[in-house]
């Protein structure tokens, strides 16, 4: 029986794809072959490629001046790769420091550039803010200004686009891509990983702005020099194939919900089911402050840390998986990704008032 994953990354894939990838694990297409052992090179692969493209585009509404990319090593790999590629040795850039996977972010960066400003620090609140539009102290001609929508450790969203002139806007949206319509004409790039809302781990998308590409400083990689992964289409070396189509096949099933705007509608009734269930309970916490709460991760603790095993353990025979809380902060998180069925959500918080019944 399946459960109901509320894993933070890798995440829950809709039922459908998981039941088409079976029935073509064996045979894609009719090449007798899986998708895994076919050439990325050859006619279907390649075919499949530009399918998942132009999905991605329709979805988002991506211009034509951005170029769509599906490379490798994670959003973590694109820490180093965006300051390799926007900025020079010299260059000032600014970060925006709101939780573990920004510091990480910036302090990735500290190694390749100049000077790293962090234009905003949110370290004295424990990371459960954000910091108002009017605080950020950027930097004049900065390469870039980075930032990280929705912090998928702390449960912590923006709900404003920094607003940066001429300085490209880089964020970090592994967490929240392709959760709700977005304007992508803000940002100069945007990367995600893919394990959250998008496919398997391993595959990481790239959406850039076309005059930001070609800059890249010499030495840099060419699997990570976008303008090189750009004239490939992708393909300079061999693409992660196995997360390409997976990927692809979820970009189906979103167009098949709706698209984007339905999705949205989804999440915003999951997210607030369960946080009115903590507010209302006056035995779970949301520690994150009321303007800043993500829609995809919910962190939230008991009133006694001796209760988290037998709460873990009694979701586990409820069929909840996943909730423990990241290993730095403890607590339970539930993630609700764009896979993840209303009924999840109702089945934990039916689960979690049951328990604050007997516990509380």
């Amino acid at each position: 029986m399946r459960v109901f994953n509320f894993a933070a990354g890798p995440a829950t894939l809709p039922v459908q794809v998981l039941e088409q990838v079976r029935a073509e694990l064996l045979d894609w297409q009719g090449s007798g072959a899986s998708v895994m052992e076919v050439s990325h090179r050859g006619k279907a692969f390649m075919a499949m490629a530009q399918e998942s493209e132009a999905l991605l585009r329709e979805l988002l509404e991506v211009p034509a001046h951005y170029k769509v990319l599906f490379l490798q090593g994670g959003a973590s790999a694109q820490f180093a790769a965006v300051p390799l590629n926007l900025a020079r040795a010299d260059s000032t850039v600014d970060y925006l420091n709101t939780g573990h996977w920004s510091l990480k972010a910036l302090r990735e960066a500290q190694r390749f550039t100049g000077r790293v400003n962090i234009a905003a620090d949110e370290a004295a609140s424990n990371y459960s803010t954000v910091p108002a539009p009017q605080a950020l102290r950027l930097t004049p001609g900065a390469a870039y200004l980075h930032y990280t929508p929705n912090e998928t450790i702390g449960g912590v969203e923006f709900p404003y686009i920094p607003k940066t002139g001429s300085v490209p806007l880089v964020a970090d949206m592994s967490s929240t891509l392709l959760s709700r319509p977005l304007e992508v004409e803000k940002f100069g790039l945007i990367y995600a990983g893919a394990q959250k809302n998008l496919g398997p781990a391993g595959l990481v998308v790239v959406i850039v702005r076309e005059d930001l590409t070609g800059r890249a400083r010499p030495g840099t990689p060419a699997v990570w020099d976008y303008h090189a992964m750009a004239q490939e289409s992708s393909l300079l070396n061999t693409p992660a194939t196995f997360a390409w189509y997976v990927a692809g096949l979820v970009l189906r099933w979103l167009k098949a919900q709706g698209g984007l705007g339905a999705m949205a509608a989804h999440n915003r009734a999951k997210a607030q089911l369960l946080y009115d269930t903590i507010d209302s309970s006056g035995f779970y916490r949301n520690p994150v402050a009321l303007n800043c709460r993500s829609w995809m991760n919910v962190p939230f603790t008991l009133p006694d840390p001796r209760l988290d095993e037998p709460f873990l353990a009694g979701a586990r025979d409820a069929g909840l998986a996943n909730l423990a809380g990241h290993r730095s902060v403890g607590g339970m998180r539930a993630s609700l990704y764009n896979a993840m069925p209303l009924a999840g959500v109702e089945a934990l918080v039916a689960f979690m008032r049951d328990f604050s019944r007997r516990h509380g």
